[in-house]
Formats: structure tokens, sequence, C-alpha cells
């Protein structure tokens, strides 16, 4: 517990400092923002803690911890519809790691391709949804009744919200849904399922 606390306050800590260097540079509110043209690429980090979510009866690990994640996005379209849905397709990738602090230490690592829809009607607050799954390693094989391996799938989905500061950066906020499981190659596979927030910035470019 005392763990993830410090790991929040250096988040929150790193977040306020960087929106504070930023702040000359932030777009007055009453200036409306474009949206980003086809091609524009955008890169971000983003931490949070981890929680378990059971669903089965087989799913007994209650495993706590951190996730970093960095991603790489490119927008694909220009805005679809013309009501409140209206926005944009960006297709990307992300880099997940993750460390376990409770019951157990255990890490973990994978790559995911990921799509976004993001909604851009309400300027610069930008709502999004997303999705993701890939390959995932974690030495948590054999050592949780759930997974007898190391090699792994992780699948997720969530949706959250970028504010932006600039044309180029954003403060981000989100939560998911993760479910890890090694996709039905080796028994048991009741897999492991968690509820991960997400705060962290992004950076936009052509």
């Amino acid at each position: 517990m005392i763990v993830r606390s410090r790991c929040l306050l250096a988040v929150q800590a790193g977040v306020m400092a960087t929106v504070v260097c930023l702040s000359p540079l932030i777009v007055h509110a009453d200036e409306p923002m474009a949206y980003p043209a086809i091609g524009t690429q955008t890169v971000g980090l983003a931490v949070g803690p981890f929680f378990p979510i059971r669903l089965l009866p087989s799913q007994s690990s209650k495993l706590f911890g951190t996730a970093a994640v960095a991603s790489w996005s490119v927008t694909l379209t220009d805005p679809i519809g013309s009501s409140w849905y209206r926005g944009q397709i960006a297709l990307g990738a992300e880099l997940l790691g993750f460390g376990t602090s409770e019951p157990k230490t255990a890490y973990g690592v994978g790559v995911t391709p990921k799509l976004q829809y993001t909604f851009i009607s309400l300027d610069r607050l930008r709502p999004y949804v997303e999705g993701g799954g890939g390959p995932i390693w974690t030495d948590l094989g054999g050592r949780v009744p759930e997974q007898p391996g190391q090699f792994n799938f992780v699948v997720w989905g969530g949706a959250g919200c970028a504010w932006r500061l600039t044309p180029q950066w954003a403060l981000n906020a989100g939560y998911r849904f993760v479910h890890l499981s090694n996709a039905g190659t080796r028994t048991p596979n009741s897999g492991l399922n968690f509820g991960l927030p997400l705060v962290g910035l992004s950076y936009s470019f052509p």
C-alpha cells in the first residue's frame, strides 16, 4: 500500500510539474482548437495503479500493482459525422509494462496494436474510446493458479478524455478493463482481470 501511494504521488507531482512548465504555451481558453490532420502522429506516456476484478469463481488471485503505458498513434481520417459523435479514427501501438506489489511481486511487458475513436465536438476537451490486444510476457506464470505459463495475451478496452493544453500537448485521463490469459494454449486458463485508471501526457506532431 505504501509503495502504491508513493508511486501515485510521484505521478501526480510529475504531471503537475509538466503542466506548470507548459503554462506559458497554453492557448487561451476562448481560442478554438483545430482538429488533427490526417497523418498527425501522437506519442504519449501514462501510468496508474491496477486492481483485480473477479468475474469467475476460479479467478482467486488478488493482485495489485502499477502499470506504465508508452503509446504511439496516427490519425487516419478527417472528422466523421456532424453531431455529438463527430470524431476521428486513429491506429497505433502501445508498450505495456507492469509490476505487482501485493500479494506477490512480479513483472510483465507486452506490445499491443490499438484502435481509438476521439470525439472532437467539445473543442479542447476530447473524449475517446479505445481498445487493443497482443502478446505479453510475465513471470506470474506458474505462481498464480490462473496462469501456468509466462507467455500470454492481453486484451483491453476503455475510455477517457484528453484536455488539449496546446495544439501539441494534451493531458489525458482514462480507465481500462484489462484481461490477461493464454488464449486456450494451456490449461488452466481462467485468466486475470484488472481495472486500470491512467493519467498521462501526450504530444502530437505532423
